[in-house]
């Protein structure tokens, strides 16, 4: 119990410090505005994509392992947490609200910090990021709509507002979703494409892995409590399996 305790509070002095990274991460993001402003907003973006500019380049890279990395902390973290409530642990109540704290910190840095030239810090507008044809961005974006749901849906469950199984329903099918999503996901132009794609086709398997474990924990009628826990401790080890990738990200 204790050295669990120990790793958790490690791991959250990790996040909290990594944060301290944000600054060179704005400042990786001014580097964007080298681009010339008048080609356009989408039309510009599509043209930096097809031409390699940003995609592949030392910044570019910087900045998507970056924003990989840290979702990756988050997902180990509220992973071990949810691994120390499936093995029963007396750990304090905050412990259940680690999960939909660290996915709301996840949907923040997707809806805002995913693509440096999308709304809301890069110069394309808000229509031409969720409705200009860039299937990268829009898939981004939506990751962070999907983090934010089960956040927002987890945090009424756990807190006791709601009680019905059905609110199980977006830490389940959410991730199964995500989990789809992610095997035909690619990041435009990229030099290391084939090695991106590998690398989310196999995030894709494990987020339904652990959709899948989490549907049997939560919706078999009558499972004994071993049954349950069994499936929990599948659904928390799938959620580490996840961040580790994450953490081992690079293009």
């Amino acid at each position: 119990m204790q050295w669990w305790a120990s790793l958790l509070s490690g791991l959250i002095l990790v996040i909290v410090s990594t944060t301290s990274i944000s600054e060179t991460h704005a400042q990786l993001h001014s580097g964007h505005q080298d681009v010339p402003a008048e080609t356009g907003g989408a039309a510009a973006h599509q043209n930096a994509h097809a031409g390699g500019g940003w995609e592949g380049s030392p910044q570019g890279i910087a900045y998507s392992e970056f924003n990989h990395r840290f979702a990756g902390l988050c997902a180990v973290l509220f992973g071990l947490a949810e691994l120390g409530l499936a093995l029963r642990y007396p750990w304090p109540f905050w412990t259940r609200l680690v999960l939909p704290g660290t996915l709301g910190v996840v949907a923040i840095l997707l809806l805002v910090w995913s693509d440096h030239d999308a709304w809301p810090i890069g110069s394309l507008s808000f229509a031409e990021t969720f409705f200009g044809g860039d299937i990268e961005i829009i898939q981004h974006k939506f990751f962070g709509v999907i983090a934010a749901g089960i956040a927002l849906s987890e945090t009424l469950r756990r807190i006791g507002w709601v009680r019905h199984p059905a609110w199980a329903a977006p830490l389940i099918l959410l991730p199964m979703i995500g989990g789809l999503l992610l095997m035909v996901h690619s990041h435009g132009d990229h030099p290391t494409s084939a090695k991106i794609q590998l690398h989310h086709t196999l995030l894709g398997g494990v987020s339904l892995c652990a959709a899948f474990s989490k549907a049997m924990a939560s919706w078999i009628p009558g499972a004994s409590g071993r049954f349950v826990k069994r499936w929990d401790v599948v659904w928390a080890g799938s959620v580490i399996l996840i961040g580790l990738l994450l953490l081992l990200y690079s293009e």
